[in-house]
């Protein structure tokens, strides 16, 4: 049987938390504020910073934002990040990217010049030095990834001598929730484009990680008993439906088939009929905590 943890109930908890912790360092006189650096007037980028000025406004959070025109030089770019790196009254930022075309050579060393104090989104190469080396002290770790480990944390769940594949390698999610996985004792298999039998793989873990951007990539196939499914993909259907990577009826499937598997053993006294009931009760319990 496959769980598929919904973040809807995560979310939650870390909003009521974090607006918490806001409201607190605002009785002390620390107001806390979050930069987002945008560079010309992307679609993409502009939903996006709506969203999070909306996001932070309901925590607590201020915004600053600092908007250049999609021609501006290296030198203006740089000069806007210095200028966050040296104000004591910011304390996050946040940069689109990929930057234009004329920029795009220089985006790693622009990247780099952040205060990995201030990298909320992983973009300076020690923030991902931290996340290899198991460190807290040098940055962040990507926000997806991290949202992978909030969410295990969430539902009690130690990864410590636990099988967890992640389907997907990209440097902002999968990477990362590779190592942080591994970071928390787990042993772990990194699945993407050109691992051969990937359901082989899938279905071995005791939890998977589903991070590609391709609609229906995991079906029944690639499940089996007992796991826990994190699925972290987005991708927009032709009727405009945001859906996972998960196929859901593929994960109900695979829920069905388990309890069949169950009576079945039952009906031919493999295992007492009560332990099945048990075992039955126990599988409800975990998809309707994680549903």
């Amino acid at each position: 049987m496959a769980n598929i943890l919904s973040g809807k109930d995560v979310a939650a908890a870390l909003n009521a938390n974090l607006t918490e912790r806001a409201a607190a360092l605002k009785a002390k006189g620390v107001n806390p504020t979050l930069a987002i650096v945008r560079v010309g007037e992307n679609g993409s980028d502009l939903s996006y910073e709506r969203g999070a000025t909306k996001r932070a406004a309901a925590l607590g959070i201020e915004i600053v934002n600092f908007v250049l025109p999609v021609d501006c030089t290296k030198e203006e770019l740089v000069a806007v990040i210095k200028k966050v790196n040296e104000d004591p009254a910011i304390h996050g930022c946040l940069m689109f990217r990929p930057l234009p075309a004329h920029l795009a050579a220089d985006q790693n060393e622009i990247c780099n010049l952040l205060d990995p104090s201030k990298d909320v989104d992983s973009m300076n190469h020690l923030s991902n030095a931290g996340v290899y080396e198991g460190r807290n002290d040098l940055g962040y770790a990507p926000c997806t990834a991290q949202a992978c480990m909030e969410i295990l944390d969430y539902y009690n769940i130690d990864l410590k001598g636990k099988n967890v594949c992640v389907v997907g390698h990209s440097l902002v999610v999968g990477r990362p929730a590779a190592l942080l996985a591994l970071n928390r004792d787990a042993t772990t298999t990194q699945c993407h484009i050109f691992t051969k039998n990937t359901p082989e793989h899938t279905k071995a873990a005791d939890i998977i990680i589903v991070a590609c951007g391709k609609a229906g990539l995991v079906t029944e196939k690639w499940l089996g008993e007992g796991q826990i499914v994190i699925d972290v993909g987005i991708n927009v259907t032709a009727e405009g439906k945001i859906v996972g990577d998960v196929d859901k009826a593929a994960a109900e499937a695979a829920y069905k088939l388990a309890l069949k598997k169950i009576e079945g053993a039952a009906k031919k006294g493999i295992i007492h009929k009560n332990t099945a009931a048990r075992k039955k009760s126990a599988i409800a319990r975990k998809a309707n905590k994680a549903s």
